[in-house]
């Protein structure tokens, strides 16, 4: 299937996307290592105090779970209770015979050419200020902010009616259609992953999907430069994903993401062929705390440049997410008010990626918040 559109489709599409959060211009990061390589402007260089902080645990790296899809699909019982296990003790896992593999190494051979290109031609999909669609950086919020070693090409994936066609890269030659080919992919896999998490929640398969109707879908392809002194910067700031679900190819020979376990970093050390899930702030709250949304960051390599294609499936905007009934019980009391979930999304783009502080505006506990209807 072909993206070509004409101009008449492109203007209705345009008039059905919705906006999310503006964010402010700041340099490419890119193009400041190609200018100076052994430079690291002030704006990027993290705070003694948040390196001190940092408790590296590369030991763990052989432990993070890895699940056959193909099992976990037929009800696999033993599949299950791995998922389950993973979801509430790590929040991440790794996912292998999903099916896509086909259409990876397309994604990142186009994806590598489009980076290389010069600074010119891919600011022709540079952002625009009012929001999150096309080439640059978001969650920048203010002029004081550390600003994290990364450049990322964003862009909505689904509903088609939501694409900003003008965003998606038409160099190199075929690069818009293996974008829609490789999404469609990776939302076959979150769909069926998704499935699965409704079983381990105690419901029907089908349950979970209903509130993923026209779901929100979108794809951010995170490019880190190499950087001359890597401990000083952070290609991505701490934070959890606001997703129901996020899946994410790396790149097969440099580990760049790190999770927090258990007190301290634990690198995700790139599968072959395997996809990354991590479980987003929808799954835990619906499932009331139970499955936990999971802090992560990216680091950054002194000689080696990354990439990596984060999918991020979401529900509707007009989906009300509260932890579910069965979840609740007088041991584990409710922890999260009803929100809606495009504003809980909109609000949290609207601040700096800051851990799970963005989390407040659905926590019950969170008391300037919590007010009922009158």
């Amino acid at each position: 299937m072909s993206l070509n559109v004409d101009d008449d489709e492109l203007v209705s599409e345009m008039d059905e996307a919705p906006s999310f959060a503006s964010s402010l211009p700041v340099p490419n990061v890119q193009e400041m290592v190609r200018n100076n390589p052994l430079q690291v402007p002030e704006r990027y260089a993290r705070s003694q105090e948040e390196l001190e902080k940092v408790n590296h645990m590369p030991h763990l790296s052989s432990e993070v779970p890895v699940i056959d899809l193909a099992l976990l699909s037929n009800g696999n019982k033993e599949e299950l209770l791995k998922l389950d296990v993973a979801c509430k003790e790590w929040g991440f896992f790794q996912i292998v015979n999903h099916g896509v593999q086909e259409h990876l190494q397309k994604m990142k051979d186009a994806s590598s050419e489009f980076f290389k290109l010069p600074i010119e031609e891919k600011n022709k999909y540079a952002s625009a200020s009012n929001d999150t669609h096309g080439y640059g950086q978001a969650y920048v919020v203010s002029e004081e902010q550390t600003l994290d070693w990364s450049d990322a090409l964003m862009l909505i994936t689904y509903p088609t009616r939501y694409r900003k066609l003008q965003f998606w890269p038409k160099t190199p030659e075929g690069f818009m259609d293996i974008i829609d080919a490789y999404a469609s992919e990776v939302r076959r896999v979150g769909e069926e992953l998704i499935s699965s998490l409704s079983v381990i929640m105690g419901m029907q398969k089908h349950v979970l999907l209903g509130l993923h109707k026209e779901s929100l879908q979108a794809l951010r392809v995170n490019y880190y430069p190499p950087c001359s002194t890597p401990e000083q910067v952070l290609g991505l700031s701490p934070h959890s994903d606001t997703s129901t679900i996020t899946l994410l190819m790396q790149d097969d020979d440099v580990t760049g993401l790190e999770i927090q376990h258990q007190g301290g970093w634990v690198p995700v050390t790139p599968i072959p062929d395997a996809l990354v899930v991590n479980v987003g702030d929808v799954i835990e709250i619906w499932s009331n705390g139970k499955y936990k949304s999971v802090e992560h960051r990216a680091v950054t390599s002194k000689n080696k440049r990354r990439i990596s294609y984060a999918l991020f499936l979401c529900p509707r905007d007009d989906v009300e997410i509260e932890p579910l009934d069965h979840m609740i019980d007088a041991q584990k009391p409710k922890l999260y008010q009803k929100v809606r979930y495009g504003d809980y999304l909109r609000q949290s783009m609207k601040r700096k990626m800051e851990g799970k502080t963005h989390m407040d505006v659905a926590r019950i506990e969170d008391s300037h918040l919590t007010k009922k209807d009158d």
